[in-house]
Order: structure tokens, then C-alpha cells, then sequence
């Protein structure tokens, strides 16, 4: 989820003119060469993506699932699982080989450390056309679209995996005793548009607990004094 909000911090900076937005767009590139660097993140992608085309393939020609959707989503697997069998290295690899990048990568490091007097090299790029900044940034960017895509898919079905209810926290108060051993990977909230306050989610294997916070006064911590309902699903793969 880090990486899926980094590519789309990248992708939407990348696509304005301004220099500062191709400066953040680039801030946002090294973010996603430190969390994609684990090595075993393209075995683990690739395994997952495995695993759900075996899944859904038994779904074939299940009376209640549209087969039109189900043939796209594994042809879009497919794809994304022969790209990333393609990817050499590791992610991030064509970055980090690149010293001018990794130059400047080492200076934005430092609280303005990418000022002109600095990095007058990047000074100069800044100061190039919008047009040759972003065939740059998308030169930097395509080698990584197969992870992009990847956990693109995995994500989509894993958010739509669950069942949403809808609950109420009394006094902004809500807990939830495990009835079930299975294993929840990811837990999705929401509350209604106008809903001024903010949840604190925690949990073990023997409950879950979640308190609504007034927006107004979140550094004191406290709890809406008013009853709120929100949808709460539990996903997992």
C-alpha cells in the first residue's frame, strides 16, 4: 500500500509542468528505490499473482460470476506475471545504477540539500522544458510499471474480497470480539461526508477496538462524545 501511494504520488506530479512538481515527482521516485528494495518483493508479487490466477480460474464458468470480467482480470494477470518474469535485477536497480541520480538522491536527503548551490546540475534540469522533464521522469518510471501493475491487481482484489457492514460506535466508542479464527490482512472504514472525526484503530487476535476522535482536537485524543456509524469490511486474500 506504501508503493501504491508512492507510484501515485509519482504519476500525479509527473503529469504537471511546474519544476517543483517534477522536483516532488522525483522526491516521491526515491521513496519507492527504499521501500521496493527488499529483494524478495518481485518473488513475493509474483507468487501472490500465482496463487489468484489459480483462484479465480476455478471460478470458470460459475453460473453467478460474469466470465467477460473474470477472462479479463486473468488475461491481466497474464501480462503483468510475464513482465515482471522479464524485470532483471532488482527493483529499482536501473536507478540506483545511475550515478547522477543517486547523487542527488543522497543530497535531498539532507534539509535543503537539493538547493541550486548545491546540485547546479539539477539546478539545470529543473530549468528544462516541461516536455524533456517528463520524458525523463517516464523514462525513470516505465522499468518499474510491472510492480506498479502488479500490486495494482493484488490490492483490487483484495479490497473487494470482504463484506461490508454497517455499525455504530456509541459515544464514539466501538469493540468487536473476534468471532472467527480467520485471518483478516486488511480492514477498511468509512464514514460519511461531513463526519468530523477521525478513527484510532487497534487490534490483537482477541478483539478489535476503534475510537472516533474529534477532527477539531486530535492532539488531545478526544472521543466524540456522539454516536457515529460507519462501514466496516474485513479483507483478505
Amino acid at each position: 500500500m506504501r508503493l501504491e501511494d508512492l507510484f501515485a504520488r509519482v504519476r500525479f506530479f509527473a503529469a504537471r509542468e511546474t519544476f517543483l512538481d517534477h522536483h516532488a515527482a522525483l522526491l516521491a521516485l526515491f521513496e519507492i528505490t527504499e521501500v521496493a528494495a527488499r529483494a524478495d518483493l518481485k518473488s513475493d508479487l509474483l507468487q501472490e499473482l500465482e496463487r489468484q490466477k489459480l483462484v479465480l480460474s476455478a471460478l470458470r464458468h460459475h453460473q453467478n460470476i460474469d466470465q467477460e470480467l473474470l477472462e479479463n482480470l486473468l488475461d491481466d494477470i497474464d501480462r503483468v506475471i510475464a513482465k515482471i518474469f522479464a524485470f532483471t535485477g532488482k527493483v529499482g536497480s536501473h536507478l540506483r545504477e545511475n550515478e547522477w541520480l543517486m547523487a542527488i538522491k543522497q543530497r535531498t536527503s539532507l534539509p535543503g540539500g537539493a538547493c541550486g548551490f548545491d546540485l547546479p546540475a539539477f539546478h539545470f534540469w529543473l530549468h528544462q522544458s516541461p516536455a524533456r522533464r517528463q520524458n525523463d521522469l517516464q523514462q525513470w518510471l516505465t522499468p518499474l510499471e510491472p510492480i506498479r501493475n502488479g500490486i495494482s491487481i493484488i490490492l483490487r482484489i483484495l479490497r473487494e474480497s470482504g463484506q461490508t457492514t454497517t455499525c455504530t460506535a456509541p459515544h464514539g466508542a466501538f469493540q468487536m470480539m473476534h468471532a472467527n479464527t480467520k485471518t483478516v490482512q486488511l480492514l477498511r472504514l468509512s464514514v460519511a461526508d461531513g463526519v468530523t472525526c477521525v478513527p484510532e484503530i487497534s487490534a490483537n487476535k482477541y478483539a478489535l477496538n476503534i475510537r472516533f476522535l474529534t477532527a477539531e482536537d486530535m492532539t488531545r485524543g478526544n472521543v466524540c462524545n456522539y454516536d457515529v456509524t460507519f462501514n466496516l469490511t474485513f479483507c483478505s486474500l
